[in-house]
């Protein structure tokens, strides 16, 4: 019997091994599971911003839409609008009444609103459905990113949410290979290409549904929640599974954690945390998110259009000059990823963000004096975001690690609202308004502004980083609920 047995569900301390019992265990079929399931959001994310991107000549040409640049800037600024608005929500529910109910919750407002964006009559529509599934994957990032930290081990904690969050560009694939089919000529009408490829996504979040069904909540959370013998119960049932796979732990002794249980944190405490005890953190975690996001979805975003307007390359090819784009920035996390649990997370910080804005720079003064051609245009890209996609990846590692466990979903949709809603709401309208004034140098002052904030970031990391490589999650934030 655990020693907490008989304990009352809140005010009592308990004495527990279960965050050390969790990073010994070896790498199992159960935390590729984990893996599978959960991170599978990032491709749903992918496939829901290529497809906005790739569409949007479609959109332009569509009889009932007919949306011009800026409207296709505001499309993808609604939906960075409702992952901001909806991270913060469903990131508040999810460390009040846990992880699992939560990643069901979200996954149902992204798959009905998908569908509906399929649906859509005009641009207010349009939109209002965008902004609804941006809420639902918004959502899916505090409750994943919370679930994936607390379950993987910690010697792979590193290059583990890496390759989850770079599982964005498969998602990225699917969705350029998909409108290279959808929007064929002749193959659909004007108008269903694109419906089409929106209800592809749609019908994608139902399998997920069934695998996430074998993932349990986090024994973290419960332990901290008043809940200790079902977390005993749930780390005992995974240990027996890694057994089934000849797994034996050695017999020493286990750190323990004293903690205070309760049944939620207050949101003064959530703020006194962010801005006053570890203040220093939260400017770090607003430097990466800020900047990575005004890079990314300024560029992704409005991509298409840069081909379109500038080089006149056919709706119906963009995916071509999507699927490498996306093969880059996949590749990224993985070849990088194992360096930020080697060399450490804030030597590698450092270096990719500030390659990406050197790159950047440097492919925005080419594209501005028009040397490039839409394949080298590609090329450069390739490079630049397989730095940037490795950057990216470990911004939302950095504030899904450094933060204490009773706040930490609330803390990553925090991190995620704030940088996307500065540089990913941002970032798409600001461009979309400079592509449509048609001037090369315009739209290199946006690149320009995007490696700017890169540099800043990285000088912020090499200076403030944390260095939370191989550690546990408990030594890198001490839990709010801990007591001597």
């Amino acid at each position: 019997m655990p020693p907490y047995a008989g304990l009352p569900a809140t005010d009592a301390i308990v004495e527990t091994d279960i965050p050390a019992r969790l990073d010994r265990l070896p790498w199992a079929r159960f935390h590729t599971l984990v893996v599978v399931a959960l991170g599978i959001t990032w491709i749903l994310d992918g496939l829901e911003v290529t497809l906005a991107g790739a569409v949007s000549g479609a959109l332009k040409e569509s009889p009932s839409l007919r949306f011009s640049n800026t409207e296709i800037g505001l499309a993808g600024s609604a939906y960075l609008a409702g992952a901001v608005l909806g991270a913060l929500f469903f990131g508040w529910l999810t460390d009040r009444f846990g992880r699992k109910k939560l990643f069901f919750i979200t996954l149902a407002v992204y798959l009905l609103a998908t569908c509906a964006t399929a649906l859509s009559w005009n641009a207010w529509s349009f939109m209002l459905f965008r902004f609804l599934t941006g809420a639902g994957i918004g959502g899916e990032y505090s409750a994943i990113n919370s679930t994936i930290q607390e379950l993987v081990p910690a010697r792979a904690r590193g290059w583990t949410d890496l390759v989850i969050n770079g599982s964005f560009w498969l998602g990225a694939a699917i969705g350029a290979a998909g409108s290279i089919v959808l929007l064929q000529p002749g193959l659909f009408a004007a108008d269903a290409g694109w419906r089409l490829a929106f209800l592809f996504g749609g019908a994608l979040s139902l399998v997920i549904f069934f695998l996430r069904m074998w993932i349990p909540e986090s024994p973290r959370w419960l332990v901290t929640h008043g809940r200790p013998l079902e977390a005993e119960a749930i780390v005992a049932d995974i240990e027996r599974r890694c057994a089934m796979a000849s797994y034996h732990p050695a017999p020493e002794p286990l750190s323990t954690l004293r903690l205070q249980m309760r049944t939620h944190t207050s949101l003064t405490e959530v703020a006194a945390t962010l801005f006053r005890a570890q203040r220093r953190r939260t400017a770090v975690g607003l430097s990466l998110m800020a900047a990575q996001a005004f890079f990314y979805n300024a560029i992704f975003f409005t991509y298409a259009l840069i081909l379109i307007d500038f080089y006149s390359v056919p709706s119906q090819h963009i995916g071509w000059y999507l699927l490498p784009f996306a093969a880059g920035n996949f590749l990224g996390p993985v070849v990088l990823g194992r360096l930020f649990d080697t060399v450490g997370r804030r030597p590698m910080l450092a270096f990719t963000y500030a390659v990406s804005g050197v790159l950047l720079a440097a492919t925005g003064y080419l594209f501005a004096i028009d040397v490039v051609a839409p394949a080298s245009l590609t090329v450069a890209w390739m490079v630049i975001f397989f730095f940037a996609s490795a950057a990216a990846s470990a911004a939302y590692l950095t504030v899904s690690e450094t933060f204490p466990l009773e706040m930490r979903a609330l803390a990553i949709a925090f991190f995620y609202a704030i940088g996307t809603g500065v540089g990913g709401v941002l970032g798409p309208w600001l461009l979309g308004l400079l592509i449509e004034t048609g001037s090369r140098f315009s739209v290199f002052g946006g690149y320009l502004l995007g490696a700017v904030l890169m540099l800043a970031a990285a000088g912020i990391a090499a200076r403030w980083g944390i260095a939370a490589e191989r550690k546990p999650l408990e030594s890198v934030a001490r839990p709010l609920a801990s007591v001597d």
